[in-house]
């Protein structure tokens, strides 16, 4: 890929905005016709920035679903990184575009690529579409992709309080109680104080008893004794 030369500003030779080319604006704003012409003229699909952006990032990220179906006609790599890892399927499922990761997996995207942070699943959970998250599951995304600052997109989906996401993760066999630095779901569940939340992973068989990082149990007796399931819900109910 060529890179494109940031032109000075006050923020310096290297950051966000001092090195877009048009092809990664018309991508960003859906400017289909401006798009075409640029393509038409030559233009690059894969120029990336200094924080190894493409025209497909940002096109995925905003749903533009007619700018990544021309990006893509045209060449664009459909499994490009950004400096963070994250390709555009990632970015397509961040923005919750179920027409964007349609197309992207149309053209080859892989639904597990090899990353060390948030997969697609991840960052469909994180969003809170159910609908993407079921495509993705649907099409063999793993479900215990581990992203070493979020653990599991099952813990993902308890932390931001997706209901849906987390019943679809469980149907699908996600299990309950991986641990991310000890904490399982159940922990993130008891955190966000919601009682639904607790319920349904207890039902799939959530450990009451399983230890955080700090050795605590949640929720326990004042006396320090794990209570029983239907005492979770309870308590949990009361915070």
């Amino acid at each position: 890929m060529e890179r494109t030369m940031a032109s000075s500003s006050v923020l310096g030779e290297i950051g966000f905005w001092v090195d877009r080319t048009p092809v990664h604006e018309a991508a960003r704003r859906g400017e289909i016709l401006q798009l075409q012409e640029l393509i038409a003229n030559g233009a690059c699909v894969n120029l990336v920035t200094y924080d190894s952006i493409t025209p497909l990032h940002e096109a995925s990220l905003r749903g533009q679903t007619q700018c990544v179906q021309m990006l893509l006609a045209a060449g664009a790599q459909v499994d490009a990184r950004n400096i963070d890892g994250s390709t555009p399927l990632c970015d397509a499922c961040a923005s919750g575009s179920i027409d964007c990761v349609k197309v992207l997996l149309s053209h080859g995207a892989k639904v597990n690529p090899p990353l060390y942070t948030a997969s697609p699943l991840h960052e469909a959970c994180m969003n809170g579409s159910a609908e993407c998250v079921r495509l993705l599951i649907d099409v063999g995304a793993n479900l215990e992709a581990h992203d070493c600052h979020f653990g599991t997109p099952l813990h993902v989906a308890c932390a931001r309080e997706h209901l849906d996401c987390v019943k679809i993760l469980l149907n699908a066999g996600a299990n309950v109680n991986a641990a991310k630095l000890h904490e399982t779901a159940l922990h993130h569940a008891a955190k966000v104080k919601n009682a639904d939340l607790v319920e349904m992973l207890v039902e799939f068989g959530g450990n009451v008893y399983a230890r955080d990082n700090r050795e605590r149990s949640l929720p326990t007796t004042p006396g320090g004794a794990a209570r029983p399931p239907s005492a979770v819900s309870l308590s949990t109910k009361r915070l």
